[in-house]
Formats: structure tokens, C-alpha cells, sequence
């Protein structure tokens, strides 16, 4: 007979979550993981598989969750330019916020040239998050927020270019100040 989960799984992916982020994949052992989840090594096994394994689980568990809070800042948006603004301001904050960066920035970084579960992961979250752009674009260009000079897949290309590298200054010391101006300037070329 088999004993119930004595943990929420969501729980504790959320802690080898914040783990890898802090500390990235290579760095993280299993006994470290162990410790920060709270659970028995063979729970660990038993649930998520090997450290490959909840790597993956705890990508997609951040992909979602940061999909999620993007989302909703698009929606609570009345204009476009509004969301563009709420989106950059996000990334930059967030990364404020976390000495630990993107977690899916760090992965592409440390990973993505070796892993291709990780590639695949990320150049899926990277389109996602184009395409997120690209539809604000297109609400700004119907609404006659944005110009119409550009093409709403390409700049959205280059809005997401910027806000890979935002986040990746963002976790320097830099004035965050300056990267709000960098955003302002990119955000001109639209904005009729």
C-alpha cells in the first residue's frame, strides 16, 4: 500500500524553483534541493524525477507564473502604451527585486548551448512572449496609439530583444533610471 504526499507538490517545486534561480542549474546539488524543498530524497525522486527532470518542472513552473503576471498586466491596461509601460516596468522591477535575475534569462545563459530540453523551453517562451507583444502592438496600431511604419511582428521582435537585455542590466547596479529611458526611446518609434 502506498503513503499519501506528505507536501504539496506545487509547494515544493516552488522551492526548487527559487533554489535554481539563486543559485542556477550546475551550481545546485541534489542534497541542496533536498534541504530547501523540505522532503526526502526519495520523495524527490519518486515526484519529480532526477535534478534534470525538476530543473525542467521548476522552468515551466516560472515560464507559467511569469506568463501569468505579464498577462494580467496587459489586461488591467486601458491603452496599449499603457501595457508596454506596465510590461518593461515589470521586467525592470522585477529584476530589482531579485538579486537572482530571469530565471529563464539565467537558464538561456548557462544552459541553452548544451541542454536542448532548455533551448526548447526557452525559444517556446520567448514566442509567447513576442507574441504578447506583437498584440499589444496591434492594439496601439488599431487604436492609433502606434505608428503603422512598422510591422507588428517585427517590432515586437525588438521589443523582446530589449527586454532580454533590460533584464539581464537590471541585475547590475545600474541606474534604473537609465534602463526606463531606454525603454522610453524604444517605445518612441512607435508611438505616433
Amino acid at each position: 500500500m502506498s503513503r499519501s504526499k506528505e507536501f504539496e507538490v506545487n509547494v515544493v517545486l516552488d522551492k526548487a524553483m527559487i533554489l535554481f534561480w539563486e543559485q542556477g542549474y550546475e551550481k545546485t546539488s541534489m542534497s541542496d534541493l533536498v534541504k530547501h524543498m523540505g522532503i526526502h530524497r526519495r520523495s524527490l525522486y519518486d515526484t519529480f524525477g532526477d535534478k534534470h527532470s525538476l530543473f525542467l518542472q521548476a522552468m515551466d513552473r516560472y515560464i507559467n507564473k511569469s506568463n501569468v503576471m505579464l498577462t494580467g498586466e496587459v489586461k488591467q491596461s486601458k491603452t496599449a502604451k499603457e501595457a508596454l509601460q506596465k510590461i518593461f516596468r515589470f521586467m525592470v522591477l522585477e529584476e530589482e527585486d531579485s538579486v537572482s535575475g530571469c530565471l529563464l534569462v539565467n537558464s538561456v545563459t548557462e544552459l541553452s548551448a548544451r541542454d536542448s530540453d532548455v533551448d526548447t523551453r526557452t525559444i517556446k517562451s520567448f514566442e509567447l512572449t513576442e507574441l504578447m507583444f506583437e498584440q499589444v502592438i496591434l492594439w496601439g496600431q488599431r487604436d492609433g496609439e502606434f505608428s503603422l511604419d512598422y510591422d507588428a511582428k517585427e517590432m515586437a521582435e525588438n521589443l523582446h530583444t530589449l527586454s532580454v537585455g533590460i533584464r539581464v542590466m537590471a541585475r547590475s547596479s545600474m541606474d534604473k533610471e537609465k534602463l526606463f529611458r531606454i525603454v522610453d526611446i524604444s517605445m518612441g518609434q512607435l508611438i505616433v
